[in-house]
């Protein structure tokens, strides 16, 4: 029997660095509507692109589940893959991880046996994905995530202390997990790592700086990966007039100055004004200022880079609802 009442249901399994790991709870957090945990799987019914997330290494659409593998192994001789090639892998999360190498060879091998297609292990078309979370085997069609962010690595235009391709994906999704009809801003862009990873995942956004070398930098960025270099204009945020869906603010800053009180309480102000919903990232503790400008703290994390920390928000304008 294929899995219950034959609802969708999908297995994430994601890994990620310890100086990372409040920053992927909070992506994963907003993708999926749940908490992550720290088992190294999501399960859920939500489907998602698994190259979306910087953590996520594979989506498992769950075809049949049981209570113990001869039951599973029973439903997989019922797949019929078409003589398509295949292979069996066993994702080693939940339970699997209990099970030897060996252990887990055989289990491969006894589900390979019965699926009907033409086994193939070094470049099969399908990779069935075999788990057991909390007593319960399941088997699925196994999706890799392709690391998008890496590619956007390698630009013409880069600031030292920017946003990493991989951090700046992981905003955009906490900023606008679900983007159907939602036009982002990032106000203060850089050099267009937020943008890059946004557009690459099919969001509308735009972005803006009071730098014209960081907009020179950031057309020259879009250009490179084939994006239309009029989404960034020349302009200070407090002046934005358009309502956003979303925003993702990197507040600007450098190593031997800090912006002054008044400067940083009328930008909070702003984005209040402009965005239904806002990432705001700082170098410095804004959580009573934030509060001040109107803003709800819907979550709160950091991330590091040794000593280098950044705070990050995810709020709601009380305007906004």
């Amino acid at each position: 029997m294929m899995h219950e009442g034959n609802r969708r249901h999908y297995v994430y399994a994601y890994a990620c660095h310890e100086n990372e790991r409040r920053l992927c709870e909070m992506e994963l957090a907003a993708l999926f509507g749940q908490p992550a945990g720290t088992a190294g799987y999501v399960e859920t019914d939500r489907r998602i692109a698994p190259s979306r997330s910087p953590f996520i290494s594979y989506r498992v659409e769950v075809l049949y589940a049981a209570e113990d593998f001869d039951s599973l192994a029973s439903q997989a001789a019922e797949l019929d893959l078409k003589d398509r090639t295949f292979k069996v892998i066993c994702m080693k999360l939940g339970d699997m991880l209990a099970y030897s190498y060996e252990e887990q060879r055989e289990f491969e091998r006894r589900i390979g046996g019965l699926v009907r297609g033409k086994a193939e292990m070094r470049r099969p078309e399908t990779t069935l994905g075999l788990m057991s979370i909390d007593g319960r085997w399941q088997l699925g069609i196994c999706h890799k995530a392709e690391s998008v962010w890496l590619h956007h690595k390698s630009k013409p235009r880069n600031y030292s202390t920017g946003l990493s391709t991989a951090v700046a994906r992981a905003l955009v999704n906490i900023a606008v997990p679900e983007p159907d009809a939602v036009k982002a801003i990032d106000p203060c862009c850089g050099m267009g790592n937020v943008l890059i990873e946004a557009l690459s995942m099919g969001i509308d956004i735009v972005g803006r700086d009071i730098n014209p070398l960081a907009v020179r930098g950031a057309r020259i960025n879009l250009r490179h990966f084939g994006y239309g270099d009029d989404r960034v204009s020349l302009g200070d945020m407090n002046e934005v007039d358009e309502l956003y869906g979303a925003a993702i603010v990197d507040m600007p800053y450098n190593l031997c100055s800090v912006l002054p009180p008044e400067e940083r309480e009328r930008m909070l102000s702003s984005i209040r004004r402009f965005s239904l919903r806002a990432v705001i990232v700082s170098t410095e503790p804004l959580a009573e200022e934030i509060r001040r400008a109107g803003l709800r703290i819907r979550d709160y994390g950091t991330v590091s880079k040794g000593s280098f920390i950044r705070h990050i928000w995810v709020c709601e304008s009380r305007v906004g609802g």
